[in-house]
């Protein structure tokens, strides 16, 4: 075990005396009103709801209440710890009390799972129901807890659930801007019934304002309640090391004050720390170098040259702690518990085998019997015993008693609602996290640990931003048990103080939209609403808000630049003719020259006559124009250079106007514009029919096809309905189905193949028949979308890279024979099944519009459905 160092360093964590304040003694006056407000809030609902809870509440918690009262949508903007949720409660104590149903969305399943166990304890399995796509309990309760989708869903098909709906409580509303999954959020907010009031919980975010005049603009009256406040503050530290054979050192990232307090200057024993590891860095370089000369000259070859590469890229910068290291200072200095941030699942996977092979023991005996208590409780009958071999679970269970754990997107949510048990008791000292974690879930500790400022996105390597590090940091510090939080930033490679505390005093960031029309969203709209109907709907969007914000501020640029040229044109205006009209021709000429002549250049001609034709048009209209440029009457004016010198500035000018036109024309309607192509493509194949409305305007009517579009919520929508239009999967079993159907949810992680192992039945099977055709179907989809002006960058190519493991589950294969040999890991596994049974149940229920096969396909897709849905699969969680 590894030893702790007994050096002296001050804990931050103790008790801090009440400042003394010398209070005036109230007036009359003063008293009376005091005594009012007291009476009048206990008599409301939201004073009835304050004097429940066991802790008094704060001032923005009871503005937002007595706001939601009063019948106003309510967005809570504040930091993470600082007691949003409180307002939720009151939401759906409200609703109670008025009789009505309270919906609570949540971005995620587990912190779905997570808030319907917390309203179950207060208010009973028998009011309480669960709605996530794959789980569904009480789905008629008076208070409802779902993922965003899920009620999205229900507002397209006008579910009758929706009856006596009151209030909806959006959890984690700045998620909006998630690019795949933002949208949704949108489509709720704009959708739900005009008698429901919401109640937005959102991160600080810097333009907060404007998404609160949004939601107002579509929902009427609402309150924005803003708290800065951490309950808890957050010191910042950095932690360094000299090397490996010496303790880490950790530093204030700013300089403290009199009282103690860190200010908002940067440390300089820190910078000064930093400045001497970086010199000694320096001479380890230049020792490494001499010893490098020494060898060549001593004729040294071959062996160790790998190594010898090592240890220059050790040596090239400061030396980075250890994670063990790290953790056992921290234990050390009484941090702990702490959530230690890696962004990389095998890092988090790492780190906690690092800090088993160093020794570290952070739990007591009774801590360790009490864990495998609870482990025990939580696994008992979940999962078969070869299961939990698959997933090395003596590993994970021997590392929960060592007081480490991992908590990433790649375990099962089994092991992770463990993880997240033990924390919140206090059992489990550390966990190595992706920042998955820091999306709400209730795991707050005494102190947060980042690995790193940077992290790899999907593309490259990306600085983290304010935002994402205050969504971070915000885990640090438990109100009711910390004074302080702890955030500490690991010395990394090319670190630097400034970029710590860039990130650590921006504590807010901008919201903005993600939103986009979809075909499936295309056609529910058309289904429930005329044409007109639907593009003012879409027009109501935070993206077309922020889009018309933006125009306004082009429309005032556009009015100064317009009264500038007319200004130059005044300055340039000539006795001998149309002044202006000599420069347009000078820029007509300009363009023809340069912008033409260049595109031709790029221009794939059939053959050479064909070139040299287009080249002989081009020099004709260039001659036209020299002739009337020089022709032009302007050119005997005696103040032709004087002129020449305003009428270049007027066309600068004009130019710049252009340009802030044509950005006005794309930003005005852009949604809608977007809606319309989206509605030519469905036109031409055929999911929808044009006609007129009454007025005589146009409208369109949903075809069979549309209807099955309709039923179809996939990021492939169009290529799924295709697929199955085409008869694509007509000749396929329930497991090829399922397998065949991977390829439209999965999407592999770097570095990992595209391509199954095998395919089914072999590369002439039905199967591998299936793929191709889909392939194809998907390719013509993207060429559409591309012809019609739609952008599609950002949707990755068919990925059949888990066919074959979905094929064997599906037939039946137990866990460990279909992720043998395999690179999948069980979460991964599990959560793309669970995708792809959502898949398999849309398709089952949509039967009536399967087409002429409809029916054997929908039991293929039932089929598999329940056999995907099975075991380690079908777990849930809620248990």
């Amino acid at each position: 075990m590894a030893k702790h160092r007994h050096h002296s360093k001050s804990n931050r964590n103790g008790d801090v005396e009440p400042e003394e304040r010398e209070e005036r003694e109230p007036s009359p006056a003063e008293r009376y009103r005091t005594f009012q407000d007291v009476r009048r809030r206990r008599a409301s609902i939201a004073g009835k709801f304050a004097d429940k809870m066991p802790f008094e509440l704060d001032d923005f918690q009871m503005e937002a209440n007595e706001a939601l009262e009063d019948g106003q949508n309510v967005l809570v903007a504040a930091p993470t710890g600082a007691g949003k949720t409180v307002v939720a409660d009151f939401a759906v104590f409200l609703a109670q009390q008025q009789n009505a149903k309270a919906f609570y969305t949540t971005p995620i399943k587990a912190l779905s799972n997570q808030k319907y166990h917390d309203l179950v304890a207060v208010y009973g399995p028998d009011k309480v129901g669960l709605l996530t796509g794959d789980t569904s309990i009480n789905s008629e309760a008076d208070i409802i807890v779902m993922t965003t989708e899920v009620l999205r869903n229900m507002l397209y098909e006008q579910s009758t659930t929706l009856q006596a709906l009151r209030y909806v409580v959006l959890d984690e509303v700045h998620y909006l801007a998630d690019k795949f999954r933002g949208p949704v959020w949108e489509e709720v907010i704009i959708h739900l019934p005009k008698s429901v009031r919401i109640v937005g919980l959102s991160a600080t975010v810097s333009n907060v304002e404007d998404f609160a005049k949004w939601i107002t603009s579509v929902r009427g009256e609402t309150k924005l309640v803003v708290s800065e406040h951490r309950p808890v503050p957050l010191d910042q530290y950095i932690m360094v090391q000299q090397d490996a054979r010496t303790e880490p050192e950790l530093f204030d990232l700013y300089r403290r004050d009199g009282e103690g307090d860190q200010t908002t200057k940067i440390n300089g024993a820190l910078v000064n720390r930093l400045d001497q590891l970086d010199q000694a860095a320096e001479q380890r370089r230049g020792a490494d170098e001499h010893d490098k000369s020494a060898r060549r000259g001593r004729g040294r070859r071959g062996g160790g040259g790998a190594g010898r590469g090592r240890d220059r890229r050790r040596n090239d910068s400061r030396y980075m702690p250890k994670r063990w290291a790290v953790v056992d200072e921290l234990d050390f200095l009484h941090m702990l518990p702490a959530i230690y941030f890696i962004f990389s699942r095998n890092g988090c996977d790492e780190a906690v085998e690092q800090c088993l092979n160093a020794g570290l023991e952070l739990t007591t005996d009774e801590e360790v019997a009490r864990i495998r208590q609870i482990v025990d409780e939580m696994i008992q009958g979940q999962l078969t015993r070869e299961d939990l071999k698959t997933l090395e679970f003596a590993k994970f269970r021997y590392a929960l008693e060592e007081g480490f754990a991992a908590h990433h997107a790649g375990m099962i949510a089994l092991f992770r609602q463990i993880v997240e048990r033990l924390f919140e008791e206090g059992l489990v000292k550390v966990v190595f996290a992706t920042e998955t974690l820091a999306l709400g879930i209730n795991m707050p500790a005494r102190s947060v640990v980042v690995e790193k400022l940077n992290k790899y996105d999907g593309t490259g390597i990306v600085q983290l931003t304010p935002g994402e590090f205050t969504q971070l940091t915000g885990r640090a510090g438990r109100r009711g048990i910390d004074t302080i939080g702890n955030a500490i930033v690991v010395d990394h490679r090319d670190f630097k103080p400034a970029t710590a505390a860039a990130l650590s005093s921006k504590r807010v960031y901008p919201l903005h939209s993600s939103f986009k029309p979809t075909f499936n969203m295309a056609v529910n709209l058309l289904n429930s609403s005329d044409y007109e109907t639907a593009r003012t709907t879409l027009d109501h969007s935070f993206a077309q808000w922020e889009a018309n914000e933006s125009a306004w501020k082009l429309e005032a640029n556009i009015e100064a630049l317009k009264k500038s040229i007319a200004g130059y044109e005044d300055a340039m205006r000539c006795d001998e003719g149309d002044f202006a009209g000599l420069m347009r021709i000078r820029m007509q000429l300009s363009d023809l020259q340069k912008n033409e002549r260049r595109r031709l250049k790029h221009t794939p001609f059939a053959n050479d006559k064909e070139r040299k034709a287009a080249y002989h048009d081009l020099d004709r209209r260039i001659a036209e124009l020299k002739e009337r440029e020089a022709d032009h009457p302007c050119h005997a004016c005696p103040d032709l250079q004087q002129h020449l010198k305003w009428g270049h500035r007027w066309a600068r000018e004009t130019r710049e106007l252009e340009r802030m036109e044509n950005r006005y024309e794309t930003r005005t309607g852009s949604v809608a514009r977007q809606f319309d192509r989206i509605c030519g493509i469905l036109e031409t194949l055929g999911y929808l029919e044009r006609t007129t409305s009454r007025s005589g305007a146009l409208d369109y009517t949903l075809t069979e096809k549309g209807q099955l579009l309709r039923r179809l919520y996939s990021e492939r929508d169009l290529t799924l309905a295709e697929a199955i239009t085409g008869g694509v999967f007509e000749n396929l079993n329930s497991a090829e189905l399922a397998g065949v159907l991977s390829s439209l949810i999965y999407e592999a992680r770097r570095g990992a193949s595209s391509e199954p192992r095998y395919y089914p039945g072999g590369p002439d099977g039905n199967a591998a028949t299936a793929a191709i055709e889909l392939e194809a179907v998907d390719v013509r989809v993207s060429y559409r979308c591309e012809e019609a002006g739609m952008d599609i960058e950002d949707i990755p190519d068919l990925d059949f890279g888990i066919l074959d493991i979905i094929y064997e589950w599906t037939d039946g294969d137990s866990l460990a024979d279909v992720l043998d040999d395999s690179e999948l890991t069980g979460g991964d596994f599990v959560r793309n099944a669970k995708r792809l049974a959502d898949m398999l149940q849309q398709i089952s229920v949509a039967r009536d519009y399967l087409g002429p096969d409809g029916d054997r396909l929908a039991d293929a897709a039932r089929e598999a459905f329940d056999r995907v849905n099975r075991g380690i699969v079908a777990y849930s969680g809620v248990d």
